[in-house]
């Protein structure tokens, strides 16, 4: 049995098993809140276009949020940035569950941590990848990458399944449908309580070394924590941003929504699809890491990106739910290919101790890509005749990503495949 387990992760050290834990945690999390959030904003009075409101305010808070934390965490200290972190995630779904004032949830969006796609907000990603590229060595980086990115799939999948048939399940108990999805709310608030408990077991290994801060560059007042490779993090970023900004248009929430105002899918039945679509996505990331040991990662990012998003583009042109779901199914089975050679891109390309700070940057990028875009998706879907366009927007978008940015860094190669 032990076989089947690759060497990397058969010598992962403590830290790097705990992180492992956080990341499924915080994703099962998610992605029960993605698949009922929509249903329990209209639930409390919120037009579609409020509804898309909340989520698009949200951004602005995990931008400034992730800026201060991750820009820092590298001289302050990543678990103590991690542990804030996990205690707004839990403070944000005790007030989404406690009001249904649209000011109140814009606040609580703005200042706390809520994922409405299912995927990574806030600073936790970027600290956590730090962290890991700081225990473990950097051949075995990619595979350990594809490793924790499955970790997060499949928690996402269970998340999506488990809040789906609980809303359901409270409907059939007689509960009204808001209160079916507040308890789903109460929930991810109760994990992010476990999450920061969780970072509150990371030994000092995970930290960066003082000198090695102080060697780099980067002064205390430094804003973005970066100093000898700001250059190529400012430009990852850019692109982060077109990518996120396309793909903020057909997130996990939106998508189901999506599949409800087209063919009628309950709920329960949407948990069910996107359980599927996020375990096929974690399956994926691994071939990634294989597949980068052969062509490099910017290439496996680009040729596994670029189809993924053609296949985004014909989803809403298919005739029936089943052809709809099926390409959709093919289209998540390699949309994530990209993740953990990206991530170990990133991770390889700046110096260790300003990793924090790079991840941190460029998924401040990501979310500043995708602030906008809700809002013109909720728009879209408010009016059935539009609610198509989001997919084609995003599709189009994101295969422009994926040019770029084969153009600009098939020349820039990591260490490791210098070599």
């Amino acid at each position: 049995m032990m076989d089947l387990i690759p060497v990397s992760l058969r010598a992962l050290p403590r830290d790097a098993a705990i992180l492992f834990c956080t990341r499924f945690t915080r994703l099962f999390a998610y992605g029960a809140l993605s698949v009922v959030l929509v249903f329990y904003l209209v639930s409390l009075g919120l037009t579609d276009t409020q509804g898309g409101l909340p989520r698009s305010i949200r951004p602005a808070g995990a931008m400034a949020l992730s800026s201060m934390l991750t820009t820092r965490a590298d001289r302050i200290g990543r678990r103590r940035m991690l542990i804030v972190g996990a205690v707004l995630m839990a403070g944000a779904g005790i007030a989404f569950a406690s009001t249904k004032n649209l000011l109140f949830l814009i606040v609580a969006g703005t200042i706390g941590v809520i994922s409405p796609s299912g995927h990574e907000v806030g600073p936790f990603l970027s600290i956590e990848q730090a962290a890991l590229s700081h225990v473990v060595p950097a051949r075995g980086r990619t595979e350990v990458f594809a490793w924790y990115t499955l970790a997060g799939s499949v928690a996402t999948a269970l998340g999506a399944l488990t809040g789906g048939a609980a809303a359901g399940m409270v409907q059939k108990a007689s509960l009204s449908p808001s209160d079916s999805y507040r308890i789903v709310v109460l929930l991810y608030a109760a994990l992010g309580v476990a999450l920061a408990f969780l970072f509150t077991r990371l030994s000092s290994s995970t930290e960066v070394d003082a000198s090695a801060t102080a060697a780099s560059g980067v002064s205390a007042r430094d804003f973005l924590g970066v100093g000898r490779s700001r250059s190529i993090v400012l430009k990852l970023s850019s692109l982060f941003a077109l990518d996120s900004f396309g793909g903020g248009f057909v997130v996990q929430s939106f998508a189901a929504y999506w599949f409800y105002l087209r063919f009628g899918v309950p709920p329960a039945k949407l948990g069910l699809i996107f359980f599927w679509a996020n375990v096929l996505a974690g399956i994926s990331a691994l071939l990634a890491s294989r597949l980068a040991t052969r062509i490099g990662l910017v290439r496996t990012m680009v040729v596994t990106h670029l189809p993924s998003n053609v296949l985004l583009l014909l989803v809403p042109l298919m005739p029936n739910l089943t052809l709809a779901v099926v390409v959709l199914l093919v289209r998540f089975s390699i949309s994530q290919m990209d993740v953990p050679t990206r991530q170990s891109y990133t991770m390889a390309v700046v110096r260790p101790e300003e990793r924090s700070a790079a991840g941190g940057i460029t998924g401040v990028a990501r979310t500043a890509g995708a602030a906008i875009s809700p809002i013109f998706a909720g728009f879209l879907f408010s009016r059935p005749a539009l609610i198509d366009i989001p997919f084609f927007i995003a599709g189009t978008l994101k295969i422009a990503y994926d040019l770029v940015l084969y153009r600009e860094f098939r020349a820039i190669r990591p260490p490791e495949e210098a070599d």
